[in-house]
């Protein structure tokens, strides 16, 4: 899966990238050497990142399943168990 940036991320990845190397390596680049430093880090890094991710994200998500039943389960058949006024019933020589 190829990453694919919209052009106002490309835009400031470029500039930070451009930033970083002028103040870490006293070196000014322009656009066209940003652009491709930028473009090599999404094909050969980016896939390491992004497939660290998602199984992060798997992992999440798999333990938020396997308490599933205990965060959600409800009881079932509860109605009758509850006091008798709860249901609305009227008591003997009640006419309302």
């Amino acid at each position: 899966m190829t990453i694919e940036l919209s052009p106002e991320t490309t835009m400031q990845l470029n500039a930070s990238i451009k930033r970083f190397v002028a103040e870490h390596l006293d070196q000014d680049i322009g656009d066209l050497k940003a652009g491709l430093l930028l473009d090599y880090c999404l094909r050969e890094i980016g896939p390491a990142i992004y497939n660290r991710a998602i199984a992060d994200a798997q992992a999440y998500f798999q333990g938020r399943v396997v308490d599933l039943e205990g965060a959600c389960y409800e009881k079932e058949f509860t109605y009758w168990a509850a006091a008798p006024a709860a249901h609305g019933r009227r008591e003997q020589g009640d006419d309302r």
